[in-house]
């Protein structure tokens, strides 16, 4: 079988690269003249060169290929317009190419995300895929309208979405600085009251994504895949405390008015830099919400998804590839 992989070059892609290579998939991935390769040099891939914005680019990536795993989009970006050009429109063109050029396609599996969802209302109540979504960032609603992008065509076409929570793992940049935090002594939390979350370790979330898109029973279908447990950031603090090996760590909670001004104070001064800030005033809004919670009950019933990693070991694994590859 043939795959096609976009965003293999960044962290999740890399994983799920990684696991079809290993079931004995003949695998593709779009790439730029300007990616970084780190995560692919060595392994027998095909690397097909294309731009989202360009479909007979695209075309030529997706001609013969039997499943497309669409994992590439922005998590960060100037404005909401730079979102929807980055995932709306590229996941337009993709599909645009995929109706064109692959009539027997088995699969297009989107990797979307919980923010499309929102934040949920309660510990009771995990948002699932029948909630309304009600995203509160530029990327959730940018996601969201990408969601409805493959929606559209799951007449014509075998669509899977998958929504991921917070995945952490191996190759992960994101969460770097809260592993240095705790391992330095410190562990920041926002607020004063416990924030609860869907977590996921990279090795679940790609085999969560593989396996959604194998499944007959996925087809049209939305799916959370995310750790069947919920667990607070005091929680998830403890557990890399002990994956450091420190006796003690000092915590520091910040209040909710603090972390918003940053917020505010990063976005302001982001418009000066070359790059859009990674931390900005809405990812404050992000950060302060108590429930990003989510039910994996529909994936567990419709093909079998379950957390096989528990969390510990997610972090215990997460921190020791950090530490061997000189992050920390």
């Amino acid at each position: 079988m043939k795959a096609l992989v976009t965003g293999a070059t960044g962290f999740i892609g890399s994983h799920v690269v990684d696991l079809l290579l290993s079931k004995g998939f003949e695998v593709s991935c779009t790439i730029r003249k300007t990616s970084n390769l780190r995560w692919l040099e060595g392994k027998p891939l095909k690397l097909v060169e294309a731009s989202f914005s360009d479909v007979e680019s695209l075309k030529k990536a997706t001609v013969g290929i039997d499943y497309i795993f669409h994992v590439a989009g922005a998590t960060f970006a100037r404005n909401y317009e730079e979102f929807l050009k980055s995932n709306r429109d590229a996941t337009r063109n993709l599909l645009q190419a995929a109706k064109e050029t692959t009539p027997e396609l088995k699969r297009f599996l989107f990797v979307s995300s919980q923010t499309v969802a929102g934040p949920s209302e309660s510990i009771d109540k995990p948002k699932t895929e029948k909630d309304e979504c009600k995203p509160i960032t530029s990327y959730g609603k940018s996601k969201k309208a990408a969601e409805e992008e493959v929606l559209k065509v799951k007449d014509r076409l075998p669509i899977t979405i998958v929504r991921p929570p917070a995945v952490i793992g191996p190759r992960d940049t994101a969460i770097v600085p809260i592993f240095k935090g705790v391992s330095n002594g410190l562990a920041t939390l926002i607020g004063f009251r416990p924030k609860h979350i869907s977590l996921i370790h990279s090795e679940d979330l790609a085999r969560g994504i593989v396996d959604a898109a194998l499944s007959d029973n996925t087809i049209g279908e939305i799916y959370f895949v995310a750790s069947s447990k919920f667990y607070t950031w005091d929680e998830i603090m403890e557990m890399m405390k002990k994956s450091t090996c420190r006796k003690f760590v000092l915590k520091l909670k910040l209040p909710h008015f603090l972390v918003l001004g940053a917020g505010a104070i990063s976005e302001f001064l982001g418009k000066l830099a070359p790059k859009p800030p990674v931390f900005n005033y809405e990812k404050a809004q992000d950060f302060i919400q108590e429930f990003w919670t989510c039910s994996i009950e529909k994936a567990k019933k419709d093909f079998g998804y379950d957390q096989l990693l528990p969390m510990d070991k997610a972090i215990d694994n997460t921190f020791k590839w950090y530490r061997d590859n000189k992050w920390i």
